[in-house]
C-alpha cells in the first residue's frame, strides 16, 4: 500500500477492520481477549499488581492475534494503524457484547 493509498481517518478505517473480522470464529477470540484484558486492568486495581497490566495487553493480543494467523489467514491491522485499530477493537466488542456486530459484517461485505 503507497501512501496515497493509507486511510485518512476512522470513518475509513471501520469498513475494512470490519471486513478484516469477517469471520465470527475471529470475532470471538477477539471478544475472548478483549474481555481477558479487561479482568486483567480491573486486577490491577484491586490489587495494586502492575505486572497484570502487560499480562492483559499480552492475552488481548495473543488471541486476536491467532484469529488472524490461523482463522482469517490476514495480516492484524494493528501493524499498520495500531491507534484505529486499538478504538476499533473495543468498538467491535461493544457491538458484539450487544449482538450487532454481525450487522456491521454484512454491511461492510456487501460494499
Amino acid at each position: 500500500m503507497n501512501q496515497e493509498d493509507r486511510i485518512k481517518n476512522f470513518d475509513e478505517f471501520w469498513p475494512y477492520y470490519v471486513r478484516e473480522h469477517s469471520t465470527a470464529g475471529c470475532r470471538s477470540l477477539h471478544f475472548i481477549g478483549s474481555s481477558l484484558g479487561l479482568v486483567c486492568l480491573a486486577a490491577t486495581f484491586a490489587t495494586g499488581n502492575l505486572w497484570l497490566i502487560p499480562l492483559g495487553f499480552a492475552l488481548g493480543y495473543g488471541f486476536a492475534w491467532t484469529g488472524h494467523f490461523f482463522i482469517e489467514h490476514n495480516r492484524p491491522a494493528t501493524f499498520q494503524y495500531p491507534l484505529w485499530s486499538f478504538r476499533a477493537d473495543w468498538k467491535m466488542w461493544r457491538l458484539t457484547l450487544t449482538g450487532r456486530m454481525d450487522m456491521e459484517v454484512k454491511s461492510a461485505t456487501r460494499s
